[in-house]
């Protein structure tokens, strides 16, 4: 992903926390720790100088003494105190050494703690980030004007057919109807492609939307994203939709809330 891979290049060591943002499953770890820790290696960085950290590691968090089942069950941060630590301890000179900390959200106090390392001039940070509470509109209050973002999106066209391994015609016609996320290359079967996509949408972004603005439930508003969906080229609004929610699902849902769900989506 040569243009996603250039933004993060000419960002070393420009003084501000990289901060890579995007869509969950869009393919930001790949970039950051096999991309990206790939070009560092080949540009003469020595492999003791680049220190990967993913917060949702078992294996990570072992190294600090955390406990990736207790996090997860009860939604628990990381220690900031005990990933400092870890930190001072990898960092014995004076040469740059480069951060790269994936799903950094999960640490505890981690603006706190980001900021607190710009302060170190042989710290060069770069960060992924997906969740409910961590979009691009949150970036600038949480990292105080110390944050550089690169967005990523999905595959493009181009960059999905470069992976795709057929004809021009045969990449577009799969990219039309099953889009740009990295991990559908690798499904062979439309059985999987389906079952993949449909697993996204349910457990992992309308989940996330339900989180960030305290939705009741995900069923609803997934419904009417599925009646927005079907009538995705006609004009429309909150009372259309919701005598359509309606007509269709024989459920009452008012203009107001499906006003609020459309601001959510």
């Amino acid at each position: 992903r040569d243009v996603y891979l250039k933004k993060l290049i000419v960002r070393k060591n420009n003084g501000f926390i990289k901060i890579i943002t995007g869509i969950r499953r869009s393919g930001k770890s790949y970039l950051l720790n096999t991309l990206f820790y790939h070009h560092l290696l080949e540009a003469g960085v020595a492999e003791n100088h680049i220190i990967k950290f993913a917060f949702d590691s078992g294996d990570d968090l072992v190294l600090i003494g955390e406990d990736l089942t207790a996090i997860d069950s009860a939604d628990k941060k990381v220690d900031p105190h005990k990933f400092m630590t870890y930190i001072a301890s990898r960092v014995t000179d004076n040469g740059m050494y480069y951060l790269l900390l994936d799903e950094v959200q999960r640490l505890g106090s981690f603006e706190a703690v980001l900021n607190g390392y710009l302060r170190k001039s042989n710290l060069d940070i770069f960060v992924t980030g997906s969740n409910s509470k961590f979009l691009s509109s949150d970036i600038i209050t949480q990292f105080a004007g110390r944050g550089d973002e690169v967005h990523v999106l999905p595959l493009s066209f181009s960059e999905f057919f470069g992976a795709y391994g057929g004809t021009k015609e045969e990449a577009f016609d799969e990219f039309m109807v099953y889009g740009g996320l990295p991990a559908l290359l690798s499904m062979k079967t439309e059985e999987q492609k389906i079952r993949y996509l449909d697993t996204q949408m349910k457990h992992v972004y309308l989940s996330d939307i339900v989180k960030r603005y305290n939705l009741h439930s995900d069923e609803t508003i997934g419904e009417l994203l599925d009646i927005m969906a079907s009538g995705i080229s006609s004009l429309t609004n909150p009372t259309k939709l919701s005598r359509s929610f309606k007509s269709i699902k024989n459920e009452t849902i008012s203009v107001v809330t499906v006003d609020k769900y459309i601001k959510a989506l």
